[in-house]
């Protein structure tokens, strides 16, 4: 009885937890796009709308508390990466894989790391005083241990999920961008110039790839040389691809061949494997079935083959 009491507890302070956690984010969402909504009504109703300034703006009660809780993750966050230069480094270098690109997303990021670390326990605790008071003081003490180490831990899961679906996003729009540009250089564009256009082009199918190319651009323009801004874009992505794409463009540069016959090269290369990566994964296919085949067809099929010839072998044995 104690030890389902146990398993209840940890299980309704997770939920109620997440809960609390997901109303937040899904509230302040929705604040956050009505107020866009509103200023851009009045933009289009009062031609002579004055834009002000997003700091600017009066806040009403709701957008302030969410200020002043994103202001204490990022303080908390501040503190604990006070003097740590290397977790600092990693985590910047994580968030813009996942595509955070404002510096103030770490501070955020290891404020809410904390805080997870301490609500989850204290929110079971509290659940187990007032609640479930039968559950044994050393369970509680191990659950909030563990609830602690999760909750600090949960962020990280959720960036590392971040990052691979925006660099599978990237990998799927490259085939599409490397055509732009083929065509572009081949039109008498210049790479850097390509490059930029491309970004415009595929800013409505893939965000992500736009984003890292205008990155590329702006660094470009702010007196960064050519294999650095490369090797940048290169690093922030972490795709083997896009390093391969990188080392191309370097090399090319580097050794004045013709970049359209290297992009072109290029591409139909990228397309030939993208051709044996769909090929590879259609290959795992039959042995990634086996399992569902086991636990859930063939115990249907047995069912319905053996089923009458079980029950008629039962009432022949009930009979004699």
């Amino acid at each position: 009885m104690e030890i389902q009491i146990e398993k209840s507890a940890i299980i309704i302070s997770v939920v109620i937890a997440s809960v609390i956690l997901f109303l937040y984010i899904g509230i302040s969402r929705y604040i956050r796009d009505r107020n866009k909504k509103n200023r851009l009504i009045e933009k289009i109703q009062n031609p002579g709308y004055l834009v002000v300034p997003e700091d600017n703006v009066t806040e009403s009660s709701s957008t302030s508390a969410r200020t002043s809780t994103l202001n204490l993750f990022r303080s908390l966050g501040s503190y604990f990466l006070k003097g740590n230069t290397a977790t600092y480094s990693q985590t910047k270098l994580n968030l813009l894989r996942a595509g955070f690109q404002r510096d103030e997303s770490i501070a955020l990021f290891w404020g809410l790391k904390c805080a997870l670390g301490v609500i989850l326990p204290v929110t079971f605790f509290l659940l187990r005083v007032t609640v479930f008071k039968l559950i044994d003081p050393t369970m509680t003490a191990g659950v909030c241990i563990g609830l602690a180490i999760a909750g600090f831990y949960l962020p990280d899961v959720f960036l590392k999920m971040k990052i691979s679906a925006r660099q599978e996003k990237i990998f799927q729009g490259l085939p599409d961008a490397l055509d732009i540009l083929v065509v572009c250089v081949e039109a008498g564009m210049g790479l850097d110039a390509a490059i930029n256009r491309v970004a415009e082009e595929i800013q409505m199918t893939n965000r992500p790839l736009s984003e890292e190319l205008k990155i590329y651009t702006l660094e470009l323009r702010a007196g960064k040389s050519r294999q650095e801004a490369l090797k940048s874009l290169a690093m922030r992505v972490d795709i083997e691809e896009i390093k391969n794409f990188t080392t191309l463009l370097i090399q090319t540069d580097k050794f004045g061949t013709s970049i359209a016959q290297a992009l072109r090269a290029y591409s139909d290369g990228f397309r030939t494997k993208r051709f044996m990566r769909a090929e590879e994964q259609a290959a795992k296919l039959p042995v990634k079935l086996v399992v569902p085949l086991l636990l859930c067809i063939f115990p249907a099929l047995f069912v319905v083959i053996a089923g009458p010839a079980v029950i008629k072998i039962f009432h022949a044995m009930i009979k004699h």
